[in-house]
């Protein structure tokens, strides 16, 4: 029988629930047939920094190189140029052009040696360069007796590349303000009060009406073929060179065959060295925002196109010539805006069958070891011109880096087989005050020699003789001589 016994309620209540205990996880015994995989160490912070720190140091440098807030002042500049640079600007000068009739006058660098008087060579570069490039052929000419010319380029060299213009433009409620703080600025305040207590009205009245306001603004020059034209002309007759022997390189035959067609009577012959319609430097890479700052901001990078493009194994202080008057003072942007308005439809085989070329000596320099396919081109260019003499050189596209006194050997055998022009030098009228001095002097002689009792012959030769020579003095004294000149 079973016995039941009854414990109170309190009792039961109090007695402690026991939980059960988690179980312990027992680690995972491991394979022994696989290897033990070994755990990546936590990442360091200081390489991260390391290298941001890196990045914008270089990202910091290269803008710093590229793009400087403010050019230098010339003296600055001008000391940082290479030492053969510097050379060469001394030896120039600078002739003053008009090239667009709405601008203020250009500066134009030439350089000029030689015996004046005697042959005039000019000498024209293409896109890229300057006439730092014919420095070598200048001194060869010269040594020649040769009177040469090179210049350069409005947009190169050391020439003027950007020009000011004043232009029509229609001004509205901003400009207008800006026009009115411009005046208060350069005329002071008290300016403005005067305008006020004078009209009674605020000097920026009629805001809401646009006006048409005259501005000046500066541009980069960006040369075509008219204004090729205009340059060429103003520089020969400036430096009175006409009647003159060009040479033309590169591209310079594409920007100037329209004006030798039409100033005939300046020139005397015409020699084209590697011309092309697209220029040597390729004009693509220095177009390239990022790749074309690179290009004329790191000399090695700039020596490398030199050596793929114009001439191999140039010297490192001539490149860093070449790239430094690239790259200063919108030098990049003038090249690449006269790229763009470079003659691409110009055939050179319909200008070298015009007529009017016939009687102008022609002969065409031309590389015969650049490439294969370059010397195709010249023979192209030799058999577009039927009467141009054809003459084969061992430079590259730029042979006046290498091939300098080949160059001039041929160029002067050309000018020196043409005969001489005769040309009449245009007689100046003689300001009043100075003809009147002239005729004072010859009466005076004509009045000693008839008391002197010469015969009528006689008289009239020493009157003739003394009027002649009277005259000439005084014509000559004042650089107004007249006469048949070579």
């Amino acid at each position: 029988m079973a016995i039941i016994t009854e414990m109170p309620e309190e009792e039961v209540r109090q007695e402690p629930q026991t939980r059960p205990e988690p179980e312990q996880k027992r680690p995972k015994q491991q394979d022994p047939t696989t290897p033990p995989t070994l755990q990546s160490p936590p990442a360091n912070p200081f390489v991260f920094w390391c290298y941001f720190t890196l990045t914008v140091s270089l990202i910091t440098f290269l803008f710093a190189s590229f793009y400087s807030p403010s050019p230098p002042d010339p003296k600055s500049w001008f000391l940082s140029l290479p030492d053969p640079l510097r050379h060469h600007f001394a030896k120039g000068r600078f002739v003053k052009i008009q090239t667009f009739p709405d601008s203020s006058p250009v500066e134009v660098f030439a350089v000029e040696k030689g015996p004046i008087g005697g042959v005039n060579v000019l000498l024209i570069h293409g896109l890229g360069v300057s006439s730092y490039s014919f420095r070598s052929v200048i001194e060869s000419l010269s040594s020649k007796g040769v009177h040469v010319v090179a210049i350069d380029l409005p947009g190169s060299g050391f020439s003027d590349k950007s020009v000011v213009v004043e232009e029509e433009v229609e001004v509205g409620a901003l400009g207008r303000f800006w026009d009115v703080y411009g005046d208060i600025k350069e005329k002071g305040v008290f300016w403005a009060f005067d305008q006020i207590i004078e009209t009674g009205q605020m000097p920026y009245q009629e805001l809401d009406k646009p006006r048409i306001s005259r501005r000046k603004s500066v541009k980069v020059l960006e040369l075509g073929s008219e204004e090729m034209g205009r340059v060429l002309t103003q520089v020969i007759q400036t430096m009175g060179l006409a009647p003159v022997h060009l040479v033309l390189h590169d591209t310079a035959l594409s920007m100037s065959a329209n004006w030798v067609l039409s100033s005939l009577g300046l020139v005397r012959s015409v020699t084209l060295i590697d011309t092309a319609p697209n220029p040597t430097l390729p004009l693509w890479v220095l177009s390239m925002p990022v790749v074309g700052d690179a290009v004329l901001g790191v000399s090695y990078l700039y020596n490398r196109l030199i050596d793929s493009f114009c001439k191999k194994g140039m010297s490192s202080l001539d490149a860093e010539a070449h790239r430094v008057l690239l790259k200063e003072r919108d030098g990049r942007r003038a090249v690449l805006g006269m790229g763009r308005k470079l003659n691409s439809s110009f055939d050179v085989a319909e200008w070298g069958g015009l007529e009017e070329l016939s009687k102008t000596p022609i002969q065409v320099l031309w590389s015969s070891s650049y490439s294969n396919e370059w010397s195709e081109e010249g023979n192209r260019i030799s058999n577009a011109i039927p009467h141009a003499k054809f003459v084969a050189h061992s430079g590259g596209r730029c042979p006046q880096e290498d091939a300098a006194d080949e160059l001039a050997d041929n160029i002067f055998e050309l000018v020196s087989s043409i005969p001489k022009t005769v040309r009449k030098v245009e007689e100046e009228h003689l300001p009043e005050h100075i003809q009147k001095m002239s005729d004072e002097a010859t009466s005076k002689d004509d009045h000693n020699h008839h008391h002197q009792g010469h015969g009528a012959q006689d008289h009239h030769h020493g009157h003739g003789h003394s009027h002649m020579g009277g005259a000439g003095g005084y014509m000559d004294a004042y650089g107004l001589g007249g006469g048949w000149a070579e």
